[in-house]
């Protein structure tokens, strides 16, 4: 089964290596990606974020002075059709110090599972194979999908 056929239908929350690996077009999962940022923009994949993926995808075009990259970045987050990026209230904090008691992951990571979880998502995309161990939710692993 490939990724799409995985969440089609469904609300995935996105971590951020996704949104760098497709903005980027990072060649090892472009492939992968192109079509789930398909069909999100179709509105047959309902995607999720936090302003979490804004803060760290910003780094590297600030520190490079790429305007247009930051651009992109804030296109894609801010304004796309069938995305949504949800600003980081009080009750996300809460879960993610739960998150962070419970599986020892790293404040970003336990941000934007809280997030996921908060907000219905049924799957949460993500690379960070550490990730595996959170069962509050499904988590995916890009390089899972990625045809050997």
């Amino acid at each position: 089964m490939g990724l799409v056929d995985e969440i089609y239908g469904l609300r995935v929350c996105i971590d951020t290596a996704p949104f760098i690996y497709f903005i980027e077009k990072d060649q090892r999962y472009l492939n992968l990606l192109r079509p789930v940022f398909a069909e999100i923009a179709a509105g047959r994949i309902d995607a999720i974020t936090s302003t979490i993926t804004l803060l760290e995808v910003l780094i590297l075009p600030f520190k490079t002075n790429n305007e247009t990259l930051a651009e992109k970045y804030r296109e894609i987050l801010l304004c796309s059709d069938g995305l949504t990026t949800f600003e980081i209230l009080h009750e996300v904090s809460e879960m993610s110090s739960k998150l962070r008691a419970k599986y020892l992951i790293r404040t970003p990571d336990a941000i934007q599972i809280a997030v996921g979880i908060l907000h219905g998502a049924d799957t949460f995309l993500t690379n960070g194979v550490y990730l595996k161990k959170v069962d509050d939710i499904k988590v995916l692993i890009l390089n899972d999908f990625l045809k050997v």
